[in-house]
Parts: structure tokens; sequence; C-alpha cells
């Protein structure tokens, strides 16, 4: 009777185990042989959009997956006026990162929360400028995302 409980017990810990990770922000989904944690697809781990606070005034906000951090250092940003121009960097402000010594790159700031950077752009822009975007981030169980760039159309 005893080992009969503690299958049982063993059972329901192990199903306890996989709906938490088939849900958002639950533990890690592991790999077939479960040996180490999936990553989540980037746009899962970090899901970010754009806003415009007033005219002139955008932000960027991210919002990292529970476990992912993003790293301050790693923030850029440059507008493109239109396909012919080279993109020119545009200046930023974020609040205060976490202190945190990161596996990778030592001693960083980053964003496990909610992180919105404040861009000054221009309050009239050419149809079609594009708003390039920079960032990287990881997973605490040992995973890093490579830098990202990434496009976006400002209306």
């Amino acid at each position: 009777m005893h080992r009969r409980s503690h299958t049982l017990v063993s059972l329901a810990l192990c199903l306890l185990a996989l709906s938490a990770s088939a849900q958002p922000g639950g533990l890690p989904t592991l790999n077939e042989d479960r040996s180490r944690p999936v990553p989540l697809p980037l746009a899962d781990a970090f899901p970010w959009y754009v806003s415009e606070a007033e005219p002139g005034q955008w932000q960027v906000t991210w919002n990292p997956a529970p476990g992912h951090y993003l790293y301050r250092h790693a923030f850029a940003f440059s507008l493109q006026h239109d396909d012919t121009a080279d993109p020119r960097p545009v200046a930023f402000t974020l609040p205060p990162g976490l202190a945190k010594t990161d596996q990778f790159f030592g001693d960083i700031e980053a964003y496990y929360d909610q992180a919105t950077a404040t861009l000054a752009l221009p309050a009239e822009l050419p149809a079609g400028a594009a708003l390039w975007i920079e960032y990287q981030g990881c997973a605490d169980w040992g995973f890093c995302y490579p830098p990202q760039r990434q496009a976006f159309t400002l209306p």
C-alpha cells in the first residue's frame, strides 16, 4: 500500500510539472531527452511594443517572460528616414536596472520586469521611416539569445 501511495504522489508531481511547463510563465519546457530546458521563442521571451507618448516622444516597452532578463548595455536605437538613407543613432533614456553578475558579461544591469526606453524623435517623420531597435537578453537557466536588430515602421 505504501509503494502505491508513493507512485501516485510521484505521478501527481510529474503531471503538475508538465502542466506548469505548458503554461506561459511556467517552468521551462525540457528537450526530448529531458536533459536541458528548451529556449522560448524570442517573441515569447521578450515581447515588445512601440507607442507614441506625445508628439516627438516615443516609447519602446518590453515585458520579459518570467526567468528572462534584458541587458541594459545591449539597447540601441536608430532612425532611418527612407530606404536609401543610413540609420542615425537616436538618444534614449532607461530607468535603472537591477545589478547582476551575469555568467556571460560579468557585472551588468538587467531588466526582469517591464523595461521602457523613452526616445526623442522628430515630430514630423517622412512616410515609411523606420525605427531600428536593438536588444539582447538571456534566460536564468543559462541560455543567452543572440543580439537582436529589428525594424519598426513608424506611422
